[in-house]
């Protein structure tokens, strides 16, 4: 299945688990998975928070920037990949100067379809 973003209604969610600024977000999202396309403005971030019954991969499509990762931090950029296992807890920041894109896939609830984090 072919999936064009750039098709996709744009969602703005400010303070994303209790980030800074906002996120957009382009999804698509079935019973299995959350797939997203993403951008984080200069200055913006997705708020710290744990992954407890799933996991999120992350791939830097353009920009740079800090994934802050079970109490360390990593630097990010293009064409890096960053995985958060279930039980892990991670923060996307952009603190550069360009937009921050980001590929990212969290597999949804076997049982109810739901994103549970």
């Amino acid at each position: 299945m072919k999936l064009q973003f750039d098709t996709v209604e744009e969602q703005v969610i400010p303070q994303m688990r209790g980030g800074e600024g906002a996120a957009c977000l382009r999804m698509y999202t079935d019973a299995h998975n959350k797939i997203m396309r993403g951008r984080l403005e200069p200055g913006c971030s997705i708020g710290l928070h744990t992954h407890d019954t799933n996991s999120e991969i992350i791939y830097i499509l353009t920009g740079r920037g800090k994934m802050l990762f079970d109490g360390g931090e990593e630097r990010l950029e293009m064409g890096d990949c960053h995985y958060c296992p279930m039980g892990h807890a991670h923060s996307l920041i952009n603190d550069s100067d360009q937009p921050l894109i980001f590929f990212a896939v969290v597999p949804q609830h076997p049982q109810t379809g739901a994103a549970v984090n």
